[in-house]
């Protein structure tokens, strides 16, 4: 008999018997499973066939997520789905795509998935909620955020008739390190506006420390510092060209 409290992966298996013979983990759980840390999930996820009877009440919290009659993915030795399909899985459970894009980024910096798994991932998942979206960010992540996030920016500019900005201008702060500022306009009263374009994978908390420093930087140099999450240029169109109009003072 076990005594105290039941250990994660005891929870998982406890929570697997009750979903029946073909419950895998999946979605948060599976990324736990798979070594993701900071999305973690006080239940367990479980991946069940459609229609599965669900056995008597199960002492562990479960969130069921049911599939139809397609092929599932899974690690055979853990009983855990394939880890591109499983945080597809996760990310589809928010209302918003940004969190989502946040999953998918950290689990490419902590190295437990490599972009174009996820790529594959989506392209397999026609279905999948925000996955326009996702398909843009997982680009960003891999490193395609110049020909991505930063030419939406500037079609956004072209499309609202505002100015269209300088882009990559090159700028030394007072440690000597040459950055680039992605967009910058000089107002008619000679104040210079930035505008950040920030892709998914600066929603992770690391990088976003090193964007907080930079932006410091440029606020001592009396530049107007406006930041925009490339999933935000993309959902939130109206907001970005309100903001931008505002800070370069243009009808």
């Amino acid at each position: 008999m076990h005594n105290g409290p039941l250990s994660r992966s005891q929870r998982w298996r406890v929570a697997r018997i009750h979903g029946g013979p073909w419950a895998i983990l999946t979605a948060f759980t599976a990324a736990e499973a798979y070594g993701i840390t900071g999305w973690e999930r006080e239940g367990a996820h479980l991946l069940v066939p459609g229609g599965t009877r669900l056995r008597g009440a199960c002492p562990v919290p479960v969130v069921h997520h049911r599939h139809g009659t397609g092929t599932i993915r899974q690690n055979a030795r853990k009983g855990v789905e394939y880890l591109p399909d499983a945080l597809i899985r996760a990310g589809a459970t928010f209302t918003g795509p940004r969190p989502a894009c946040g999953l998918l980024a950290a689990s490419v910096q902590q190295r437990k998935v490599d972009p174009n798994e996820l790529t594959r991932a989506l392209r397999q998942a026609p279905r999948t909620r925000h996955r326009a979206v996702l398909l843009a960010a997982v680009a960003d992540i891999a490193g395609g955020s110049e020909a991505l996030s930063e030419i939406d920016f500037v079609r956004l500019c072209r499309r609202h008739r505002l100015p269209e900005p300088i882009r990559q201008r090159v700028r030394r702060e007072p440690s000597g390190q040459r950055r680039y500022v992605d967009a910058s306009w000089r107002r008619k009263d000679g104040r210079l506006v930035v505008a950040e374009v920030d892709g998914a994978l600066h929603l992770v908390a690391r990088r976003w420390w090193e964007d907080q420093l930079r932006q410091n930087e440029l606020a001592l140099a009396d530049a107007l510092v406006l930041r925009f999450l490339s999933v935000v240029i993309r959902t939130e169109e109206q907001l970005v060209a309100d903001q931008l109009r505002r800070a370069l003072r243009v009808n």
